[in-house]
């Protein structure tokens, strides 16, 4: 079993197939690009034993590294004679640079070399995964976070998603799922759906929530009716002190009522503005209910939460999904050194780098 201690996070990782569940049809290459299953037969069958360097890297500034666990336990659960290999990696969560080696795997090529695309992929979604967390974590100033980043693809990319954002620093979670690899659970409010069965009544909504999970106070969703600032006061005016939060999910095709009576000229009062967000705050402390938190979401990104953040508005959580999850760091593999030597195509090199850490492979049990 191989075990890397993660310093930055103070976390010790057990990389194995119990932790991320590899699909058996890996060894297989099921998932493997066919060009390097036939490369790896014509060496196989022609010039074995050829020792390579191969080493990943991605080409952007400020990114959040993640997937290196899970890269490494995929070569140790797939290559062959793993033990054999010599693997030199940065850990996940490091922030790494333009061209900057993450990972290289010295070895025979036929051993590793048809995993190259499947580590890329994993490098690939983790790190944009956690680097969006990142810099939405950053705009946002300290204020929490929510992941609701579970609707926005197929479900099963969900625990890793979880894990990625949790490397950067996320730790509250829509899912079960994501917080899987790292011990978290799901939280959640009431979504639209249970407002609608209860004929559109926010109170009765509220209600049947606390009979049926009276140890909660309750976070309303309050944009159903699209009239934001009053029925945040009248639901506040119900529940009291067993009112926690309300959130704003207002889409960006709709103009809250708070602003029909209202000159809209200086500024877009589409979705989640700036200035719905004021105007509720101001309301509810108006009434005392000063302890009433508010949480968006919508439409949010680290731009948008930098613009929220720089105007001071009352904010107290963001809820954050599509963002989150979109690719926006690739990753590539190159063969870099043949037999000891320096054998690239034009443009790529072994980079040195003193960040990188060996890591020791086991023997597999068949």
């Amino acid at each position: 079993m191989l075990e890397v201690e993660k310093k930055a996070k103070g976390l010790i990782h057990r990389l194995t197939n119990e932790t991320f569940q590899f699909d058996p049809r890996l060894k297989e290459g099921f998932f493997t690009a066919n060009y390097f299953l036939k490369t790896r037969k014509i060496v196989m069958e022609n010039i074995p034993n050829q020792k390579v360097t191969m080493q990943f890297f991605q080409r952007e500034d400020d990114v959040m590294l993640c997937g290196i666990d899970e890269a490494i336990a995929l070569i140790q659960c797939f290559a062959e004679n793993p033990e054999n290999l010599e693997i030199e990696a940065l850990n996940d969560g490091d922030m790494i640079s333009n061209g900057e080696p993450v990972l290289k795997i010295t070895g025979r090529y036929e051993d590793f070399g048809f995993l190259e695309s499947m580590i890329d992929g994993i490098l690939a979604r983790r790190s944009s995964v956690a680097t969006n967390t990142y810099r939405v974590l950053k705009a946002a100033n300290g204020k929490a976070v929510i992941n609701m980043a579970d609707r926005q693809d197929e479900y099963h990319t969900q625990i890793g998603d979880g894990y990625s954002a949790y490397v950067a620093g996320l730790k509250l979670d829509s899912t079960d799922a994501m917080g899987y690899w790292w011990g978290g659970k799901g939280m959640g409010t009431m979504p639209h759906a249970l407002i609608q069965i209860c004929g559109g009544d926010i109170l009765k909504a509220a209600d049947f929530y606390l009979k049926t999970y009276p140890q909660e106070k309750v976070t309303a969703l309050i944009d159903y009716h699209n009239n934001v600032v009053a029925d945040s006061l009248m639901i506040a005016r119900h529940l009291k002190e067993r009112l926690n939060a309300v959130r704003i999910d207002t889409s960006k095709s709709l103009i809250d009522h708070y602003f029909d009576d209202k000159d809209t000229s200086s500024f877009d009062p589409h979705g989640v503005c700036k200035e719905l967000v004021f105007a509720l705050r101001e309301a509810l402390d108006k009434e005392n209910f000063t302890y009433v938190k508010i949480i968006v979401s919508s439409g949010f990104d680290a731009k948008k939460i930098q613009e929220f953040e720089n105007a001071h508005v009352p904010v107290d959580t963001y809820g954050v999904g599509t963002n989150l999850v979109k690719i926006s760091v690739g990753f590539t593999g190159d063969l870099v050194e043949l037999n000891g030597k320096s054998e690239a195509k034009e443009g790529r090199k072994n980079v040195f780098s003193s960040r990188l850490e060996k890591v020791k492979l086991n023997k597999r049990e068949k």
